[in-house]
């Protein structure tokens, strides 16, 4: 499937245009997830929620509705990650594996000085759980310093089976490799000037794009490191419009799930 969606639920802009005046803030959740299919959890990279908190977000969204989940940034963005394991315990317990069937991909965002070591990586990429709770658990990393421009770090995610996360951004390396099982992009170029945030042209172009992926293929116009293929299987897909003119975001996110429907 392909999900898309926006970061967060909680922007005071977005009252008005997205949510009907008067709406309760209470309800903007159950509200955003009606329009989109996805949504990208922020809160969690700032601070630690309580399992309750994570069952009453599954429970206000409809059946089907994903969500994302950011990795805490005392994890992400400490000075040696290997040293993160007993941090990434407690993170889990926590209870993001209360939204069951809701819970997509947990992403791991590195700050933007962090450069690639690959004995770093690999240790951290360890770490991760790939089950908890008797549920799968499925990680993306988002890098985002040039350093990781390189085959050697394609080949080390390919081997851990974690997909790198694709940045859209004119600010850190955009990396398009296929390296796990599903595709994870964040979109981060939304302009004030469009009021779907990107022109149709565009966004006729992250159509095929998203529907390349999860066909199992790989769109030919995005940048890569390594040029040779990944095999070639269907592909679950997230979508996030983060960033950028972050007023026109949910606009963005609608207009494109409209296409894909097409």
């Amino acid at each position: 499937m392909i999900h898309v969606g926006i970061g967060g639920w909680t922007f005071a802009p977005w009252r008005g245009p997205f949510y009907p005046k008067g709406l309760p803030h209470a309800q903007e959740l159950a509200h955003a997830s009606r329009h989109v299919t996805s949504i990208e959890i922020n809160g969690t990279f700032y601070r630690t929620q309580k399992p309750e908190t994570f069952r009453n977000w599954a429970a206000e969204t409809p059946d089907g509705f994903v969500f994302s989940v950011k990795g805490p940034g005392y994890i992400s963005n400490r000075k040696d990650l290997t040293e993160g394991g007993p941090h990434i315990a407690r993170f889990f317990e926590s209870g993001p594996t209360e939204m069951k069937e809701k819970l997509g991909p947990i992403l791991w965002q590195l700050a933007p000085t962090k450069k690639f070591v690959k004995d770093e990586i690999a240790g951290f990429l360890e770490l991760l759980p790939r089950s908890y709770d008797g549920r799968p658990i499925r990680h993306a990393l988002e890098v985002r310093h040039d350093s990781f421009k390189t085959p050697e770090f394609i080949a080390l995610m390919r081997q851990a089976k974690v997909p790198v996360a694709y940045a859209h951004s004119d600010k850190y390396a955009e990396i398009a490799d296929l390296t796990g099982d599903f595709v994870y992009a964040r979109l981060q170029r939304s302009s004030e000037a469009h009021e779907t945030g990107y022109p149709a042209e565009e966004l006729d172009a992250w159509a095929k794009r998203a529907k390349a992926w999860e066909a199992g293929g790989e769109p030919d116009d995005l940048p890569r490191i390594d040029a040779s293929a990944a095999p070639g299987q269907p592909r679950d897909c997230f979508v996030y419009f983060i960033s950028g003119a972050k007023e026109r975001n949910p606009a963005a996110a609608m207009a494109l799930i409209e296409r894909l429907r097409n």
